[in-house]
């Protein structure tokens, strides 16, 4: 029983210290994005911005084919090619010069996560049981924000040396691949559901409440980073250091709550359905009021709704496809994830632009409307539907 319990926590360290390096894909260098174009100086500002949102792109296209991917490899080879060419892709960046030859590592590097990103959900639902898969699911989302803060301060502070030091921040690749090396099985996974029967793309439409719902969370949480400390530095007379500190402490609130999800998991069953819509729909109310005190309660509850959303619907698209979900929704929720970050602020500008078009606030407008869209989603899709018993 001992060495069976000791085997999971070594399994389970492993599986979440590829939660820690998913986020940092585009997170880890948007800090360091200003003194990147300053060197790229004529190049069009189209490429520049590429170097953060190419790799979504890739990461999209590599777990629609992760399901083919995983018949011809088993886990640990998939997990090891993917830790490999982050590493090289990432860190590999330090070396380049040429702009198109860095979005060409970029787009490896989307490729890398697409591998990951599936193993890192899907292989706690092969692994443990649904009664545990709250708790974990809560985890990952955690160690996935905290991978976003270490990341983020330490590119940006490796940046401030020379701009392509920024890139160094994907060494830390190096401690999940010895991870897989020593203690990750070679499972073959099935393509098949947990009732046992072949598993084929249609049977993929059970799975649209939580696609479409993280394909929301997603467009709706980006609404923040890519508009918060520009309409925050024309609210307010903070400092640029104030306003990445609140910045910083949305991502320790999520931390936090994806800490206490599992408890959260069975305190609040049936309403915490509702708490991500809700916490986004409150939080950029409280924007639109504008004022310190509004931006920090605001910002905590967008934290709020990131660290229960991504867990919770993770842990139901698990429970739904059991033992092989790996290879069966959760590429596609990774799939979804992304798109809602690549989309975001492609849809949200031009929205904001039509509902306020003299304002700055537009973006929080567009976030309001959306939540309430969320929030309608979740009630159609989830009024009617109750967890399993624990």
């Amino acid at each position: 029983m001992t060495r069976k319990v000791e085997v999971n926590r070594r399994v389970t360290a492993t599986i979440l210290s590829m939660s820690l390096l998913t986020v940092m894909a585009g997170a880890a260098i948007a800090p360091a994005l200003g003194i990147i174009k300053q060197h790229f100086a004529s190049a069009p500002d189209l490429l520049v911005q590429l170097i953060v949102s190419i790799p979504a792109l890739l990461i999209i296209i590599t777990s629609l084919f992760f399901r083919s991917i995983s018949k011809r490899l088993r886990t640990r080879s998939i997990a090891l090619i993917g830790l490999v060419l982050y590493v090289i892709a990432g860190a590999g960046c330090f070396f380049v010069r040429e702009i198109h030859v860095l979005l060409a590592m970029r787009a490896l590097l989307g490729i890398s996560v697409g591998l990951i990103m599936p193993l890192s959900t899907g292989l706690l639902a092969y692994y443990f049981p649904p009664s545990e898969l709250a708790r974990l699911m809560g985890l990952s989302a955690a160690m996935n924000q905290m991978g976003g803060v270490v990341a983020t301060l330490l590119a940006g502070l490796l940046a401030t040396i020379e701009w392509n030091y920024a890139f160094l921040v994907y060494i830390l690749g190096l401690i999940a691949l010895v991870m897989v090396l020593m203690w990750l099985p070679n499972e073959q996974l099935s393509s098949h559901d947990k009732q046992g029967n072949a598993f084929e793309p249609r049977h993929l439409l059970k799975f649209h409440p939580s696609v479409i719902g993280m394909f929301l969370l997603m467009t709706i949480f980006f609404i923040f980073p890519t508009n918060f400390a520009i309409i925050a530095s024309q609210q307010t007379s903070l400092s640029p250091q104030a306003i990445t500190m609140i910045m910083v402490g949305l991502d320790v609130v999520a931390f936090f709550v994806g800490l206490a999800f599992g408890h959260l998991m069975k305190a609040f069953r049936r309403p915490i359905k509702y708490f991500a819509p809700l916490s986004f729909l409150s939080g950029y109310g409280l924007y639109l009021l504008g004022g310190v005190t509004g931006l920090l309660v605001g910002s905590a509850l967008i934290g709020v709704a990131a660290g229960v959303g991504v867990p919770y619907l993770n842990t139901i698209a698990s429970i739904k496809g059991g033992k092989n979900s790996a290879t069966t929704v959760m590429p596609l929720l990774s799939a979804a994830l992304y798109l809602g970050q690549f989309i975001s602020p492609i849809v949200v500008m031009p929205l904001a632009s039509a509902i306020c078009p003299n304002g700055i606030t537009g973006p929080y407008m567009v976030g309001v409307v959306l939540s309430i869209l969320f929030l309608i989603q979740v009630w159609a899709t989830r009024h009617f539907q109750s967890l399993p018993p624990e």
